[in-house]
């Protein structure tokens, strides 16, 4: 009786072990960007880099409609037949389309450099790994992956997509 005891307890031990072996990984993905543009879109940060960028399109556009004017100015000229005017109005738009050639350069890297600093602020990056990390583990996913930077994903069930959920918590944690 008591060798029938110990083996059906073995038995069981090796059940469970066995069962708690063959635990599956389940995994998450997530839409960081998509993060970004929802949760951050209102922040002060945000509103400052608009302003700015709204502001640097201004400036744009404006340096393009001077050109525009000067081109319409020598082809005035040139009608006339007046070359000195001609060469002039060419000299001086060559100058200015250079300048708005190396103001978009510079102001782009610019803006694109402050985008890129909003994004990984280290106090807004900790508190979007901290809700990815509580609805993962609340949801009972082992591991969550980027969605738009793992090149390895082909396919996912939108059922694993926890973007929405992180979004929602941040949004209710912010009280917006």
């Amino acid at each position: 009786m008591q060798k029938k005891l110990g083996l059906l307890l073995t038995l069981l031990c090796m059940a469970i072990i066995g069962a708690s072996a063959q635990q599956l990984t389940r995994f998450a993905v997530v839409d960081l960007p998509k993060i970004y543009t929802a949760f951050f879109k209102d922040s002060q940060a945000v509103r400052d880099f608009e302003q700015r960028s709204a502001r640097v399109q201004a400036d744009i556009d404006k340096m393009s409609a001077e050109i525009q004017a000067l081109q319409k100015s020598r082809l005035d000229a040139a009608s006339a037949g007046d070359q000195q005017k001609v060469l002039s109005l060419d000299n001086e738009i060559y100058k200015k389309t250079e300048y708005l050639k190396e103001y978009y350069r510079i102001k782009t890297a610019e803006l694109e450099d402050q985008k890129k600093k909003l994004t990984q602020s280290d106090t807004f990056l900790k508190q979007v790994y901290d809700e990815i990390r509580i609805v993962a583990e609340s949801d009972g996913y082992s591991m969550v992956l980027n969605l738009k930077e793992s090149s390895g994903i082909l396919w996912y069930s939108p059922t694993v997509d926890i973007t929405d959920k992180v979004i929602n918590n941040l949004l209710t944690k912010a009280g917006r």
